[in-house]
């Protein structure tokens, strides 16, 4: 029988690729979207068509449409993606955050309950890194005490406990992951590594100046999403559920991500200076080109985020190393470039044809 998937956040950056590997897998994928009156499907356009792919109106803050939905198509697996994501948005957004990433995940539970198919579906919950927030122990595995740091992270740990709780109380097999930092070509461009891997492309071929970034010296644990949503899909086919650190058990600064970005498209950095009055200087023509901006500072600010995956390697086989740091780089500025050169065209195109209407020479 072909299994029957549900992905909630399907158009984000990770539900896009999962709805990919299961896709290839030959399940029948069904994912969430919210009604909105802009398109923000660019992630998923190349699925929609695709005659195992189907998309239905639902939102985390609604449980009449979760219960709906999951009612309608009864699947076997359930990776609840969906989440305001952003660490510096929750802090603006305190409340939409909680009811979302905390409460959402309540819903999500009690809708397979109430369906009847408690022991039948099979349920991932995406949680975060962040839970360690204060660090406690470098590096973090699964019995790392918890220490969120921001209205996200504590938004996380309820839909985290959320999870355990229905897995001992009720029997279900579900189960999180707890991501470290993933990054890809589809990233958000207001998450860091693609707000850096964008600038230094437009920065190269001379559409911007200057970039500006928060804390340079912050230590992140950084993966390859294409890789790490395979090891989702591996965790619901376990014998048994179990939480897992999902991460490379490496660590970079922001500074080595730009340093590393900005040498793929060809400008060598020096940095001086430190803490606010850091600077990256283009080593060739001496412009600065990176600048730090107390703006980007967070209220509290998570700095030491390693992972140990060993529990994931060994009872899961997954590879951590599938993608290095370097190449996870490579491939979201060369994403990038094309993209600044598209728009270059673009902007061309649209430049000669508003001429030209305006000289009547096409109508």
């Amino acid at each position: 029988m072909v299994r029957v998937a549900l992905i909630t956040g399907v158009t984000g950056q990770d539900g896009s690729f999962l709805a990919e590997l299961l896709l290839g897998k030959g399940y029948e994928v069904h994912g969430t979207i919210r009604r909105s009156s802009v398109d923000f499907r660019e992630r998923i356009a190349h699925l929609e068509g695709q005659p195992h792919f189907h998309l239905h109106y639902a939102d985390m803050s609604d449980s009449m449409s979760l219960l709906q939905v999951i009612g309608l198509i009864r699947p076997q697996e359930i990776y609840n993606l969906a989440a305001q994501s952003h660490v510096q948005v929750s802090f603006d957004a305190p409340e939409f955050t909680a009811n979302v990433d905390a409460t959402g995940v309540l819903r999500i539970l009690e809708a397979v309950r109430l369906c009847g198919l408690t022991h039948s579906c099979r349920i991932y919950q995406a949680s975060t890194s962040e839970l360690y927030g204060k660090v406690e122990q470098i590096p973090q595995n699964e019995d790392t005490p918890f220490h969120p740091y921001s209205p996200y992270a504590v938004a996380k740990l309820y839909g985290h406990w959320i999870v355990r709780e229905y897995r001992e109380a009720y029997g279900m097999f579900c189960c999180a992951g707890i991501l470290f930092n993933h990054e890809s070509e589809r990233r958000g461009e207001t998450f860091v590594t693609r707000k850096i891997t964008l600038a230094a492309a437009r920065i190269r071929q001379g559409k911007q100046k200057k970039l500006y970034l928060g804390n340079l010296s912050s230590y992140r644990d950084w993966g390859y999403a294409k890789d790490y949503v395979e090891c989702m899909w591996l965790m619901l086919q376990n014998i048994k559920p179990e939480d897992y650190v999902i991460a490379t058990g490496k660590q970079h600064t922001v500074r080595e991500f730009c340093r590393l970005a900005f040498h793929y498209v060809g400008i060598e950095l020096e940095f001086v200076g430190e803490g606010v009055d850091e600077k990256g200087v283009d080593r060739r023509s001496g412009e600065i080109v990176v600048e730090v901006s107390p703006d980007f500072y967070r209220p509290t600010d998570v700095v030491n985020l390693l992972g140990d995956p060993s529990k994931a390697c060994r009872e899961l086989g997954w590879n951590p190393e599938k993608t290095s740091f370097e190449e996870l780089v490579r491939i979201m500025v060369e994403a990038d470039m094309v993209k600044v050169t598209a728009e270059q065209v673009g902007e061309h195109v649209r430049t000669n044809l508003t001429e030209y209407l305006e000289k009547g020479i096409v109508k």
